[in-house]
Protein backbone atom coordinates (compact mmCIF):
# COMPACT_ATOMS: atom_id res chain seq x y z
CA UNK A 1 0.00 0.00 0.00
CA UNK A 2 1.71 3.19 -1.29
CA UNK A 3 1.15 6.45 0.95
CA UNK A 4 1.68 9.81 1.22
CA UNK A 5 1.21 11.30 4.33
CA UNK A 6 -0.24 15.24 4.54
CA UNK A 7 0.62 16.86 8.21
CA UNK A 8 3.22 15.63 10.45
CA UNK A 9 2.74 17.13 13.35
CA UNK A 10 1.86 14.71 16.95
CA UNK A 11 -0.40 12.87 15.34
CA UNK A 12 1.75 12.34 11.81
CA UNK A 13 4.81 10.86 13.50
CA UNK A 14 2.76 9.07 15.81
CA UNK A 15 0.83 7.36 13.36
CA UNK A 16 4.02 6.44 11.41
CA UNK A 17 6.14 5.48 14.60
CA UNK A 18 2.78 2.98 14.77
CA UNK A 19 3.37 1.55 11.30
CA UNK A 20 6.89 1.14 12.48
CA UNK A 21 6.01 -0.61 15.76
CA UNK A 22 2.47 -2.40 14.06
CA UNK A 23 5.07 -4.43 11.07
CA UNK A 24 4.07 -8.04 11.85
CA UNK A 25 0.25 -7.16 12.70
CA UNK A 26 0.10 -5.56 9.38
CA UNK A 27 2.21 -8.28 7.31
CA UNK A 28 -0.33 -10.48 8.62
CA UNK A 29 -2.72 -8.88 7.24
CA UNK A 30 -1.04 -8.64 4.05
CA UNK A 31 -0.30 -4.52 3.95
CA UNK A 32 3.04 -3.66 3.08
CA UNK A 33 2.65 0.24 4.19
CA UNK A 34 5.17 1.99 1.60
CA UNK A 35 5.57 5.97 2.76
CA UNK A 36 6.41 7.54 -0.79
CA UNK A 37 5.73 11.27 0.83
CA UNK A 38 5.49 13.44 4.01
CA UNK A 39 4.24 17.14 3.63
CA UNK A 40 4.14 19.74 5.62
CA UNK A 41 3.39 23.04 5.40
CA UNK A 42 6.97 24.38 4.06
CA UNK A 43 7.69 21.15 1.58
CA UNK A 44 8.06 17.80 1.96
CA UNK A 45 9.92 14.37 1.51
CA UNK A 46 9.92 12.30 -1.26
CA UNK A 47 11.08 8.88 -1.99
CA UNK A 48 10.03 6.96 -5.00
CA UNK A 49 11.15 3.59 -3.78
CA UNK A 50 9.86 4.22 -0.24
CA UNK A 51 11.38 6.57 2.31
CA UNK A 52 13.20 4.92 5.40
CA UNK A 53 10.86 5.81 7.87
CA UNK A 54 12.85 3.81 10.52
CA UNK A 55 15.79 6.59 10.06
CA UNK A 56 13.12 9.24 9.70
CA UNK A 57 11.46 9.00 12.66
CA UNK A 58 14.35 10.08 14.33
CA UNK A 59 14.43 13.04 12.49
CA UNK A 60 14.23 15.98 15.08
CA UNK A 61 10.67 17.33 15.66
CA UNK A 62 11.99 21.03 15.61
CA UNK A 63 13.22 20.69 12.42
CA UNK A 64 11.57 21.40 9.16
CA UNK A 65 11.16 18.13 7.20
CA UNK A 66 12.17 19.97 3.99
CA UNK A 67 15.75 20.18 5.38
CA UNK A 68 15.54 16.09 5.71
CA UNK A 69 18.88 14.85 3.75
CA UNK A 70 19.27 13.91 -0.05
CA UNK A 71 15.47 13.78 -0.21
CA UNK A 72 13.57 16.65 1.40
CA UNK A 73 12.61 19.77 -0.26
CA UNK A 74 10.86 23.18 -0.05
CA UNK A 75 9.41 22.27 -4.14
CA UNK A 76 7.94 18.35 -2.96
CA UNK A 77 3.90 19.69 -2.33
CA UNK A 78 1.13 17.96 -3.03
CA UNK A 79 1.01 18.68 -6.91
CA UNK A 80 3.97 16.59 -6.64
CA UNK A 81 1.78 13.15 -5.20
CA UNK A 82 -0.84 14.09 -7.82
CA UNK A 83 1.47 14.77 -10.94
CA UNK A 84 3.18 11.00 -9.84
CA UNK A 85 0.27 9.23 -9.59
CA UNK A 86 1.96 6.81 -7.39
CA UNK A 87 0.22 6.55 -4.19
CA UNK A 88 -2.71 4.41 -3.22
CA UNK A 89 -4.16 6.48 -0.37
CA UNK A 90 -3.83 9.53 1.75
CA UNK A 91 -3.58 10.23 5.35
CA UNK A 92 -4.43 14.15 5.53
CA UNK A 93 -3.62 15.02 9.04
CA UNK A 94 -3.26 18.76 8.42
CA UNK A 95 -4.88 21.37 11.03
CA UNK A 96 -8.62 22.41 11.83
CA UNK A 97 -9.99 25.33 10.40
CA UNK A 98 -13.17 25.41 11.28
CA UNK A 99 -14.56 28.81 9.11
CA UNK A 100 -12.88 27.12 5.73
CA UNK A 101 -11.92 23.59 6.07
CA UNK A 102 -8.45 24.66 4.70
CA UNK A 103 -6.14 23.41 3.16
CA UNK A 104 -7.47 20.17 3.95
CA UNK A 105 -10.49 19.89 2.39
CA UNK A 106 -8.69 20.87 -0.75
CA UNK A 107 -6.12 17.97 -0.59
CA UNK A 108 -9.18 15.52 0.39
CA UNK A 109 -11.49 16.38 -2.91
CA UNK A 110 -8.72 16.47 -4.88
CA UNK A 111 -6.98 13.03 -3.74
CA UNK A 112 -10.78 11.43 -4.21
CA UNK A 113 -11.23 13.16 -7.66
CA UNK A 114 -7.75 11.95 -8.49
CA UNK A 115 -9.12 8.39 -7.44
CA UNK A 116 -6.91 8.29 -4.34
CA UNK A 117 -8.60 6.61 -1.05
CA UNK A 118 -8.27 9.42 1.65
CA UNK A 119 -8.64 9.20 5.24
CA UNK A 120 -8.26 12.20 7.30
CA UNK A 121 -8.34 13.48 11.28
CA UNK A 122 -9.73 16.83 10.23
CA UNK A 123 -12.59 17.71 11.69
CA UNK A 124 -13.52 20.52 9.33
CA UNK A 125 -13.73 19.41 6.22
CA UNK A 126 -16.13 16.37 6.82
CA UNK A 127 -18.17 19.22 9.41
CA UNK A 128 -18.51 21.89 6.41
CA UNK A 129 -18.24 19.05 3.19
CA UNK A 130 -19.10 15.50 3.59
CA UNK A 131 -21.93 14.73 1.26
CA UNK A 132 -19.83 16.78 -1.54
CA UNK A 133 -17.07 14.92 -0.58
CA UNK A 134 -19.20 11.49 -0.21
CA UNK A 135 -20.25 11.83 -3.80
CA UNK A 136 -17.03 12.56 -5.28
CA UNK A 137 -15.56 9.62 -3.47
CA UNK A 138 -18.58 7.41 -4.57
CA UNK A 139 -17.97 8.90 -8.14
CA UNK A 140 -14.27 7.68 -8.16
CA UNK A 141 -14.86 4.33 -6.68
CA UNK A 142 -12.58 5.36 -3.51
CA UNK A 143 -12.82 5.67 0.18
CA UNK A 144 -13.12 7.82 2.66
CA UNK A 145 -12.31 7.07 6.14
CA UNK A 146 -13.44 9.27 9.35
CA UNK A 147 -13.03 7.71 11.74
CA UNK A 148 -10.41 9.66 13.99
CA UNK A 149 -13.36 13.08 13.14
CA UNK A 150 -15.39 12.04 16.17
CA UNK A 151 -13.64 10.64 19.45
CA UNK A 152 -10.52 9.42 18.10
CA UNK A 153 -9.91 5.54 19.67
CA UNK A 154 -13.74 5.79 20.15
CA UNK A 155 -15.52 3.56 17.34
CA UNK A 156 -18.31 6.03 17.58
CA UNK A 157 -18.58 6.59 12.93
CA UNK A 158 -17.29 3.33 12.27
CA UNK A 159 -19.88 1.68 14.10
CA UNK A 160 -22.92 3.57 13.33
CA UNK A 161 -21.63 3.13 9.36
CA UNK A 162 -21.20 -0.64 9.92
CA UNK A 163 -22.66 -1.94 12.70
CA UNK A 164 -26.04 -0.05 12.23
CA UNK A 165 -26.18 -0.90 8.30
CA UNK A 166 -30.05 -0.77 7.19
CA UNK A 167 -31.48 0.59 10.54
CA UNK A 168 -32.60 4.52 10.61
CA UNK A 169 -31.15 6.28 14.11
CA UNK A 170 -33.66 7.60 15.92
CA UNK A 171 -31.28 9.68 18.69
CA UNK A 172 -27.63 10.11 19.52
CA UNK A 173 -26.42 11.15 22.57
CA UNK A 174 -22.80 10.85 24.53
CA UNK A 175 -20.26 11.92 26.13
CA UNK A 176 -17.76 13.05 23.22
CA UNK A 177 -15.00 15.22 25.17
CA UNK A 178 -12.71 13.31 27.49
CA UNK A 179 -11.12 16.79 28.29
CA UNK A 180 -14.51 18.32 29.88
CA UNK A 181 -15.14 14.98 31.37
CA UNK A 182 -12.22 14.42 33.05
CA UNK A 183 -12.18 18.06 34.51
CA UNK A 184 -15.94 17.23 36.53
CA UNK A 185 -14.69 13.99 37.97
CA UNK A 186 -11.23 15.31 39.00
CA UNK A 187 -13.45 18.82 40.83
CA UNK A 188 -15.66 15.83 42.50
CA UNK A 189 -12.71 13.74 43.73
CA UNK A 190 -10.11 16.05 44.58
CA UNK A 191 -12.96 19.13 45.97
CA UNK A 192 -11.12 21.89 43.91
CA UNK A 193 -13.29 24.74 41.65
CA UNK A 194 -13.25 24.57 37.71
CA UNK A 195 -10.11 26.55 37.23
CA UNK A 196 -7.97 24.50 39.96
CA UNK A 197 -9.07 21.07 38.10
CA UNK A 198 -8.51 22.92 34.48
CA UNK A 199 -4.99 23.69 35.66
CA UNK A 200 -4.34 20.06 36.39
CA UNK A 201 -5.75 19.09 32.84
CA UNK A 202 -3.42 21.46 31.21
CA UNK A 203 -0.20 20.16 33.28
CA UNK A 204 -1.10 16.37 32.67
CA UNK A 205 -1.68 17.35 28.74
CA UNK A 206 -5.35 16.31 28.52
CA UNK A 207 -6.55 20.31 28.52
CA UNK A 208 -5.00 22.07 25.83
CA UNK A 209 -3.29 25.61 26.77
CA UNK A 210 -6.30 27.33 25.29
CA UNK A 211 -9.03 25.05 26.40
CA UNK A 212 -11.96 27.09 24.76
CA UNK A 213 -13.04 24.65 21.99
CA UNK A 214 -13.74 21.91 24.98
CA UNK A 215 -14.88 23.31 27.78
CA UNK A 216 -16.95 25.87 25.90
CA UNK A 217 -18.87 22.53 24.54
CA UNK A 218 -17.90 23.36 20.91
CA UNK A 219 -15.69 19.84 20.09
CA UNK A 220 -18.44 17.83 21.59
CA UNK A 221 -20.66 20.28 19.23
CA UNK A 222 -18.75 19.25 16.02
CA UNK A 223 -18.32 15.68 16.97
CA UNK A 224 -22.30 15.75 17.41
CA UNK A 225 -22.69 17.16 14.01
CA UNK A 226 -20.27 15.45 12.04
CA UNK A 227 -22.02 12.17 13.44
CA UNK A 228 -25.76 13.60 12.64
CA UNK A 229 -24.77 14.66 9.39
CA UNK A 230 -23.38 11.16 8.17
CA UNK A 231 -25.74 8.84 10.66
CA UNK A 232 -28.87 10.53 9.80
CA UNK A 233 -28.43 11.96 6.28
CA UNK A 234 -28.94 15.23 7.59
CA UNK A 235 -27.54 18.62 6.71
CA UNK A 236 -27.02 20.45 9.57
CA UNK A 237 -24.78 23.82 10.51
CA UNK A 238 -23.10 24.27 13.86
CA UNK A 239 -25.93 26.91 14.17
CA UNK A 240 -28.57 24.47 14.82
CA UNK A 241 -27.09 23.56 17.69
CA UNK A 242 -28.15 25.00 21.51
CA UNK A 243 -24.72 24.80 22.72
CA UNK A 244 -22.96 25.45 26.54
CA UNK A 245 -20.69 24.52 28.41
CA UNK A 246 -18.97 23.54 31.93
CA UNK A 247 -17.15 26.79 32.76
CA UNK A 248 -19.95 27.93 34.76
CA UNK A 249 -19.94 24.77 37.05
CA UNK A 250 -19.18 25.13 40.86
CA UNK A 251 -17.81 22.40 43.52
CA UNK A 252 -20.92 23.26 45.61
CA UNK A 253 -23.00 22.45 42.62
CA UNK A 254 -21.11 18.95 42.21
CA UNK A 255 -21.30 18.26 45.94
CA UNK A 256 -24.77 18.87 46.34
CA UNK A 257 -25.38 16.58 43.00
CA UNK A 258 -23.22 13.74 44.88
CA UNK A 259 -25.57 13.85 47.68
CA UNK A 260 -28.24 12.49 45.90
CA UNK A 261 -25.60 10.48 44.15
CA UNK A 262 -26.18 12.30 41.02
CA UNK A 263 -23.28 14.10 38.47
CA UNK A 264 -22.79 16.51 35.99
CA UNK A 265 -21.30 15.22 32.38
CA UNK A 266 -21.05 17.18 29.26
CA UNK A 267 -24.01 15.54 27.03
CA UNK A 268 -24.06 15.64 23.29
CA UNK A 269 -27.84 15.09 22.15
CA UNK A 270 -29.37 14.68 18.47
CA UNK A 271 -33.46 13.51 18.90
CA UNK A 272 -36.43 13.53 16.73
CA UNK A 273 -39.19 15.26 17.74
CA UNK A 274 -42.18 15.75 16.18
CA UNK A 275 -40.58 14.91 12.59
CA UNK A 276 -37.74 17.51 12.90
CA UNK A 277 -34.10 17.32 14.28
CA UNK A 278 -33.41 18.88 17.85
CA UNK A 279 -29.27 19.13 18.96
CA UNK A 280 -28.14 20.65 21.88
CA UNK A 281 -24.89 20.36 24.12
CA UNK A 282 -24.91 20.90 27.90
CA UNK A 283 -23.83 19.76 31.20
CA UNK A 284 -27.26 17.69 32.09
CA UNK A 285 -27.80 15.91 35.36
CA UNK A 286 -27.06 11.92 35.16
CA UNK A 287 -28.01 9.62 38.12
CA UNK A 288 -26.24 6.06 39.15
CA UNK A 289 -28.91 4.26 37.29
CA UNK A 290 -28.20 6.09 33.94
CA UNK A 291 -25.28 4.62 31.98
CA UNK A 292 -23.34 7.65 31.80
CA UNK A 293 -22.80 8.33 35.12
CA UNK A 294 -20.22 5.58 35.03
CA UNK A 295 -18.44 6.87 31.86
CA UNK A 296 -15.08 8.27 34.09
CA UNK A 297 -11.69 10.21 33.24
CA UNK A 298 -11.29 10.81 29.58
CA UNK A 299 -13.64 7.68 28.36
CA UNK A 300 -16.56 8.76 26.21
CA UNK A 301 -19.40 7.16 25.03
CA UNK A 302 -21.51 6.94 22.08
CA UNK A 303 -25.42 5.98 22.02
CA UNK A 304 -27.25 5.11 19.18
CA UNK A 305 -31.13 4.20 19.49
CA UNK A 306 -32.50 2.64 16.29
CA UNK A 307 -35.67 1.27 15.01
CA UNK A 308 -35.00 -2.06 14.14
CA UNK A 309 -31.23 -2.74 16.08
CA UNK A 310 -32.54 -1.13 19.28
CA UNK A 311 -29.92 0.70 21.17
CA UNK A 312 -26.18 0.24 20.38
CA UNK A 313 -24.06 1.73 23.11
CA UNK A 314 -19.81 2.18 22.68
CA UNK A 315 -17.96 2.98 25.69
CA UNK A 316 -14.21 4.04 26.32
CA UNK A 317 -11.21 5.42 23.78
CA UNK A 318 -7.97 6.45 25.02
CA UNK A 319 -7.01 10.19 24.15
CA UNK A 320 -3.95 11.64 23.16
CA UNK A 321 -1.94 11.67 20.01
CA UNK A 322 -0.88 7.85 19.72
CA UNK A 323 -4.96 7.01 20.05
CA UNK A 324 -5.65 8.77 17.54
CA UNK A 325 -2.87 7.74 15.18
CA UNK A 326 -4.32 4.35 16.01
CA UNK A 327 -7.75 5.08 14.46
CA UNK A 328 -5.53 5.88 11.39
CA UNK A 329 -4.46 2.94 11.31
CA UNK A 330 -7.66 1.20 11.86
CA UNK A 331 -9.51 2.70 8.93
CA UNK A 332 -6.36 2.02 6.77
CA UNK A 333 -6.61 -1.88 7.57
CA UNK A 334 -10.83 -1.65 6.94
CA UNK A 335 -10.01 0.20 4.08
CA UNK A 336 -7.59 -2.64 2.76
CA UNK A 337 -10.27 -5.58 3.90
CA UNK A 338 -12.88 -3.82 1.97
CA UNK A 339 -14.93 -2.35 4.29
CA UNK A 340 -16.92 -0.04 2.48
CA UNK A 341 -17.74 3.78 4.37
CA UNK A 342 -18.29 5.15 1.04
CA UNK A 343 -21.42 2.71 0.70
CA UNK A 344 -23.19 2.38 -3.27
CA UNK A 345 -19.69 1.54 -4.50
CA UNK A 346 -19.94 -1.85 -6.80
CA UNK A 347 -17.23 -4.12 -7.57
CA UNK A 348 -16.17 -4.10 -11.39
Amino acid sequence: MRIAIIGYGGVGRAFVRLIIDKKDELYKEGINPIVKYVLGSKGGVYDKEGIDIEKFIDFPSNKSICEYPEIGSKSITFDTVLKNKDVDIVIEMTPTNLETGEPGLNYIRRSLENGIHVITSNKAPILLAYKKLYQIALENKVQLGIGCTTGGALPSINGGIIDLAGANINSIEGILNGTTNYILEEMDRSKIEYPEALKKAQKLGIAETNPTLDVEGWDTATKLLILTNVLMNENKTIEDIDVKGITSIKLSDIEELSKKDKKYKLIGRTTILAGKIKMTVGPEIVGSDNLLYNVNGKDKVVKYTSDTLGDLTIIGGASGVIPAAASILRDLINIHRGYKYIRGIRDE
